[in-house]
């Protein structure tokens, strides 16, 4: 059975792994800019800018991927603008089929024009709940500190984190480039995570090798792992065939220990030479507990229905796996357990079961 996008436009998603400043609509972008005076975009014709967001996302290059941010938190240093940018997102979800998403950004780039820190978490928070009563579109908040700041800032996002937890954080992230900026130097944080009972994503094995990843789940304890492409160095694969695996791999793999793959942003930032040489399809016959995530939305040009049907067509996946990725991304997601038991048995289940019946 071909997969349309029309239909797996119409599948009930969930998404884990999406910055909330890598998302923006070009249109917005062009507006906020004359609103706030940015001045540095290269062009204000919104077509222009979407292609050139993309062509500067393309070079192979994870540092080159992220240039592009600096015109996105260029323009969202006020409380209206990250209200708008996190409200327009929820509306994207909804028109996407996303009937769950966490959203990450690192609240310390939104201060250039002098808001604190819970102010702008409390603005983005403001556009994801009026999002949420608009839309229907349930949410969770991801708070990421960055792996070239000082420790002491990473503790500062950590308590914020946990500050705001009832008001809607779900989580706490560490992102940034990963060489030569171990997650280890940031363990106060995420120990101070741990004691709060509160939950711990880490971007790993994207730019570096698995030792990234060994870090963020031994050092750090992280509960996902962004990206994890770099896992498949614990393996020995001959032929697309798992002759063996090491003490890391089979303890990700034992320990179900989630992992969120962004397919098309990995062949952008160079994490992997093309599509058909990703580990995922590896990963997923091999029973990890993957899902699928856009990443960044702007930056790749794509939806989550993009990147599921970009898998489906690589890797050759059903109409049942897609229903397999969607349940395994409910079921590592940072919600109460009762939550996500609801959403999985009276949303995806019987969006997908509908599906069928097409």
């Amino acid at each position: 059975m071909k997969l349309s996008h029309a239909l797996i436009k119409s599948l009930p998603k969930v998404l884990l792994h999406d910055h909330l400043d890598g998302g923006v609509r070009p249109k917005t972008v062009i507006e906020l800019a004359k609103e706030t005076g940015y001045d540095k975009l290269p062009t204000t014709n919104p077509a222009q800018l979407a292609e050139w967001f993309h062509r500067g996302a393309t070079r192979g290059s994870l540092p080159l991927f992220l240039e592009g941010f600096e015109h996105t938190c260029g323009v969202m240093q006020t409380e209206d603008a990250l209200e708008r940018v996190a409200y327009e997102m929820m509306e994207d979800m909804r028109k996407d089929g996303v009937v769950y998403v966490e959203t990450r950004f690192a609240p310390v780039f939104h201060q250039q024009k002098g808001l604190h820190l819970e102010t702008v978490v409390k603005a983005v928070l403001r556009g994801l709940d009026r999002g949420k009563k608009d839309f229907g579109v349930e949410y969770g908040l991801i708070l990421c500190a960055m792996r070239n700041m000082k420790p002491a800032i990473s503790m500062e996002i950590a308590e914020l984190a946990v500050d705001f937890r009832q008001q809607g954080v779900v989580g706490f992230d560490l992102a940034g480039e990963e060489g030569g900026y171990p997650p280890k130097k940031h363990v106060d944080a995420f120990h101070f995570i741990q004691r709060e009972n509160f939950n711990i994503t880490i971007h790993a094995g994207e730019a570096f090798g698995k030792e990234s990843i060994w870090q963020a789940i031994q050092w750090c304890g992280a509960h996902r792992i962004g990206h994890a492409t770099r896992l498949i160095e614990d393996m020995k694969v001959k032929n697309g065939t798992v002759q063996s695996m090491g003490t890391l791999a089979q303890y990700v793999l034992d320990k179900r220990i989630p992992l969120e793959i962004c397919l098309t942003s990995n062949v952008h930032t160079g994490a992997v030479r093309n599509l058909k040489e990703h580990p995922f399809g590896i990963f997923f016959r091999y029973k990890f507990r993957v899902m699928l995530n856009t990443d960044d939305r702007l930056m790749s040009m794509i939806t989550l229905s993009d990147e599921y049907k970009t898998a489906a067509e690589t890797f050759g996946l059903t109409l049942n796996d897609l229903e397999k990725l969607t349940i395994n991304a409910m079921k590592s997601a940072f919600l109460p357990y009762k939550k996500r038991i609801d959403i999985i048995y009276n949303v995806i289940k019987p969006g997908f079961a509908k599906a069928r019946r097409k």
